[in-house]
This record gives C-alpha cells, sequence and structure tokens, in this order.
C-alpha cells in the first residue's frame, strides 16, 4: 500500500487534484445536512479544507495557487455570464439605490475597523487582515499584503488575521439574513417582494373611452406620448383582431396591452378607461380568449438572430403576428422594436397557428442547439476578464490600484452577457450548465483557501490576540449588514430578496448568497448581488490600498 500512501501524501499534480476532489466531494456530501431547515450549503468544502490543512495535509503550492485562483475566477466569470442581460436594466431601475446601500455597508465596516486600529488596539497590519477576513475578500486583502510590502512593513500579520476571521465572516453575514428574517417576521413584515420591478413586462387591458384617440391609428396614438407598450389583441363587437399599427382604434375597443407597470396610469388617460382584469395570473390560458389565435412562446436559437433588433426582422409585416412579450433571465420585457434579441430569449408571439410556425423557423426553437455551451465566449471572457483585472488604475498615490482576480472578471462577465449579443458573441449558457460551472468554481476556490488558511489556523486561534480578531471581525461582519438591512427594507421598502443578495454582494461572499437563493424564490437575489457585487469590490480592494499608504505617510 505504499503506492497509495505516496500518491496521496507526496506533493504532486496528481496528488493536488486528488486531494482537492476529495474535499469537495466531502464538504458537498455535508452540505444537504440541514439543521432546522437551515444549510451552510457549500461552506461546509471550506471547513473541511481547514480541518485537512490542521491535520498536516500539503499539497503544491503552486498548483494550491492554481486551483484557488482559477476556482475563483470560473465562479465569478460565469455569475457575471449569468445575470448580466439583467444587470443593466435592473441597474437603471433600482442598482443605483442598491448601490448606494452597499456603498454604505462598505463604508460602516471600514469606519469601524479604522477607529478599532486609530485606538490602538490593534495594529493597522493585522486590522487590515481582519476587515478582510470579516468581509470574505482575499482580493483586498491580496492587495492590502501587496502595499504593505512595497512599504517595508510586515504582512504576515495580515495573512493571519484573515484567516481568523473568515470562516466567521462567511458565517456571520448567513446568521444576520436569519437574524433579519426572524425580527421582519416577528413585525409582520412580508418577505415576499415589497417593490415591483418597473422594467418587467406588465399585462394589463383597456377600453377606449378618451375621444381624442378615436378615429387614430395605433401608431399615432403611440406617438401622443412617451410611454411605451405593445398592444397584442384588441376586442371589437364580440370579435378579436390582431392590431397593426395601422389599425384605426374605435369607441368602446378594448386592447389587450404589454407594458411596464410605471406606465399603466398614464395609459389609463390615454385610452380612457383601465380594466381590473389580472393578466398576469399564470393561470391564463390565452389560446382560450379566442379561436383563430394562437399565443406561443418561441424560443431564439439561430445564431443568426443573434443581436439583431426585434423590429428589424418585420415579423408582423411579413406574417401576421405580433410579439407581445419577451422573457430573458428571468424577466419578462416588453418587445418593443429596438430590443436586441439574444440566444436563449424565450419570444412570446400572437397570431394564426400556420404563421407561428413560420415564425418558429425564423427564430429556431430548437432546444438542442442551446445544451451546447459556447466555450469560446467563455475563455475569451476569462482571458479579457483577467486583462482588466490586471490593469492598472493610477489615482495618483504611490503605487496604482487594480480590480484583481476577481473583480475583473465579474466586470467583463457582466459586460459580455448584457452587450456581447450586440456584437454576435453567443453568451447563453443553460440553467444547469451554467450552475455546474459556478458550483465546480467555488468548490475548488473554497477548497483552496480552507486547506492554506488550516495549516496554521489553529496556531492563531491559540494566541491571546485571537480572541479579539474574532471579536472585532464579528462587529464589522454583523453590524453593517443588521444596519443597512433595516433600513433597506423597513424604511426603503425593499424586498427581502433583493435586499439580502445586495448584502451579500457587498460582503464578497458568495456562499450567503447560495444560501439566499436556496431559501429565496426567484432570481432577484443574484441580479442583485451582481449589481453591486463589481462597485463594492472595486471599493474594497482600493481602500485596502489607500488605507495603507496613507496610514504610512
Amino acid at each position: 500500500m505504499n503506492w497509495l500512501s505516496e500518491t496521496l501524501l507526496m506533493p504532486s499534480p496528481i496528488q493536488a487534484v486528488i486531494v482537492i476532489c476529495l474535499i469537495c466531494a466531502i464538504g458537498l456530501s455535508l452540505s444537504k445536512f440541514k439543521f432546522k431547515g437551515i444549510s451552510l450549503g457549500v461552506t461546509y468544502v471550506f471547513f473541511i479544507g481547514i480541518l485537512a490543512g490542521a491535520l498536516g495535509l500539503n499539497i503544491d503550492p503552486k498548483m494550491l495557487g492554481y486551483a484557488e485562483s482559477f476556482g475563483l475566477i470560473l465562479f465569478v466569470y460565469i455569475l457575471g455570464l449569468q445575470v448580466g442581460p439583467g444587470f443593466m436594466s435592473a441597474f437603471r431601475q433600482g442598482g443605483t439605490i442598491l448601490n448606494v446601500l452597499a456603498l454604505a455597508v462598505v463604508l460602516i465596516g471600514t469606519l469601524i475597523a479604522l477607529l478599532i486600529a486609530w485606538l490602538g488596539w490593534v495594529p493597522i497590519g493585522d486590522m487590515m487582515g481582519v476587515l478582510c477576513g470579516a468581509t470574505t475578500n482575499t482580493p483586498a486583502l491580496g492587495a492590502a499584503q501587496q502595499t504593505l510590502k512595497q512599504l517595508g512593513e510586515p504582512s504576515t500579520g495580515a495573512a493571519l488575521s484573515c484567516a481568523v476571521t473568515y470562516p466567521l465572516g462567511m458565517i456571520g453575514v448567513i446568521l444576520s439574513l436569519i437574524l433579519m428574517r426572524v425580527w421582519l417576521v416577528r413585525r409582520g413584515k412580508n418577505l415576499t417582494p415589497a417593490e415591483t420591478d418597473d422594467n418587467e413586462a406588465h399585462i394589463t387591458s383597456f377600453e377606449v373611452c378618451n375621444p381624442a384617440v378615436f378615429g387614430k391609428s395605433l401608431y399615432s396614438v403611440a406617438g401622443l406620448d412617451e410611454s411605451k407598450f405593445v398592444v397584442s389583441r384588441l376586442w371589437r363587437g364580440g370579435k378579436v383582431i390582431l392590431p397593426t399599427s395601422e389599425t384605426v382604434v374605435e369607441q368602446g375597443d378594448r386592447v389587450l396591452v404589454i407594458t411596464q407597470q410605471k406606465w399603466v396610469e398614464q395609459l389609463t388617460v390615454l385610452f380612457g378607461k383601465h380594466d381590473d382584469t389580472d393578466w398576469n395570473d399564470k393561470n391564463v390560458d390565452w389560446n382560450a380568449l379566442d379561436s383563430k389565435l394562437v399565443s406561443q412562446r418561441i424560443l431564439v436559437t439561430r445564431p443568426e438572430i443573434n443581436g439583431k433588433h426585434l423590429g428589424s426582422l418585420h415579423l408582423r409585416n411579413r406574417y401576421g403576428v405580433n410579439v407581445s412579450r419577451v422573457q430573458r433571465a428571468g424577466l419578462q420585457l416588453v418587445a418593443t422594436s429596438s430590443l436586441t434579441l439574444r440566444m436563449g430569449d424565450r419570444v412570446t408571439v400572437v397570431g394564426e397557428a400556420e404563421s407561428i410556425e413560420k415564425v418558429t423557423q425564423e427564430l429556431g426553437n430548437a432546444v438542442k442547439n442551446l445544451n451546447e455551451p459556447n466555450m469560446v465566449t467563455i475563455f475569451i471572457g476569462i482571458v479579457l476578464g483577467l486583462l482588466l483585472g490586471c490593469l492598472p488604475f493610477d489615482l495618483g498615490l504611490s503605487y496604482p490600484v487594480r480590480l484583481g482576480l476577481a473583480g475583473g472578471p465579474i466586470v467583463m462577465g457582466i459586460l459580455i452577457g448584457a452587450f456581447g449579443p450586440r456584437f454576435h458573441m453567443v453568451a447563453y449558457t443553460t440553467t444547469s450548465a451554467n450552475l455546474m460551472l459556478r458550483s465546480l468554481g467555488l468548490s475548488m476556490y473554497l477548497a483552496c483557501l480552507g486547506l492554506d488558511a488550516g495549516r496554521d489556523f489553529l496556531d492563531t486561534v491559540m494566541r491571546p490576540e485571537a480572541l479579539a480578531w474574532i471579536g472585532y471581525g464579528v462587529l464589522i461582519t454583523m453590524l453593517p449588514i443588521l444596519i443597512v438591512g433595516a433600513v433597506a427594507v423597513v424604511w426603503m421598502k425593499k424586498s427581502f430578496a433583493a435586499t439580502a443578495g445586495m448584502l451579500c454582494g457587498a460582503m464578497a461572499n458568495p456562499i450567503a448568497l447560495n444560501y439566499v437563493n436556496d431559501t429565496m424564490p426567484g432570481n432577484k437575489a443574484s441580479v442583485a448581488y451582481a449589481s453591486v457585487y463589481p462597485l463594492a469590490m472595486f471599493l474594497r480592494v482600493i481602500l485596502a490600498q489607500i488605507i495603507v499608504m496613507l496610514w504610512f505617510a
């Protein structure tokens, strides 16, 4: 059995792969364990890594650094790629407020750390490690250590204090969210989304009672105000009409409109009377509304369609159909002529069955074409993300600052996910492929991070100052989350899911995000996470360098 012990214990590339895979497998197996319905999920991989490192299991340092970096890069890039399509709309509609709240989280935690260091309770080098560990931000730690070395200051204390506070930093965010949830429930707050997403498609209907629009075409009516809408069906005299831009509106007509929630009141004034029918109910049978028209969702799978504007296809003129809305990344979008189509979009088309069949052939609707991810876009995106992360920004300090391994790839992933189709880059991956790649990257990263921290973890924990580090770390982790979370949900009326995603992004904590996604339905948490993560990561990395430079100036 010497061959087995040599394979498992002697550092080599094979041994590194075996050890990392075993840590991931054991940790992910434990992630299924729940206590009172709560599971730490993939966090167990980190704890198993610490245990393996504490027991003396070592792997080749270069392999460890490579696997840790590649896992983090893969996770953040694929996350950015997934939420990129909804990122820009989320930033326009509510992302500014979310980023302000995330900025408050970053500043509160940073000010607490600076106050502790200013009072002389902890040296600034060790305090930077506590801050980075409490906010689970290893790129900021790397930036702080690099700056300390450049200034000739010791940086070992930062790494040790980060290793001690990092586990509590990960758990502290989850515990804070649990405390928030219990507190909100006891106050009688509804944890379902409190605010509506104005960018999502909203289906409603109106009765034409406004004399100002009588006898006008829908094209002319649409030009009377700034609201954006699509008329999907028109009822007149008990019959349904598939309207075009030239259809003339008459008194008593009833129109089915796809628009955005923010335009409903304005359109009520335009048409005359708002119908109270709930067309957004998932149980509405659209094909039962009339016998001649069919409503069908068609999947965009033809690469030739990727990046084209919906209006450039002229589907209404060529096939006599109406495109009412487009589903993308969990969001329902109004099908305006300027909307750019992407691979994986689900387009809702209304028309006669024969015409819809022709539209289906043009758009693709072949699921098998989407089951093969475009690996070229993934690899090129990672390369561009790493180059962006290494790009130095001169802010007039002693040394330039950089986005780093985490900031660059997620920014590039968001950019390619949002704007790639305009350059005919296929950024679509199936949900299962996206989840698998994210889980693979995050598991590798946590296994290596735990293995690296576990070597000195027990010795460091036994040191007298370690208890103080832990206490300060818990304060830096939980206090900003509880303050800003309460403000967001209670005062600013944000949904708990969006607030939790924002807090996870501000704390750079993907494990906590995984917990939120497991306990909250929908995609709001992930979109909020990606909306604030780039700015929060950028600020923490920059602040870590600026604080050290100014402290020793």
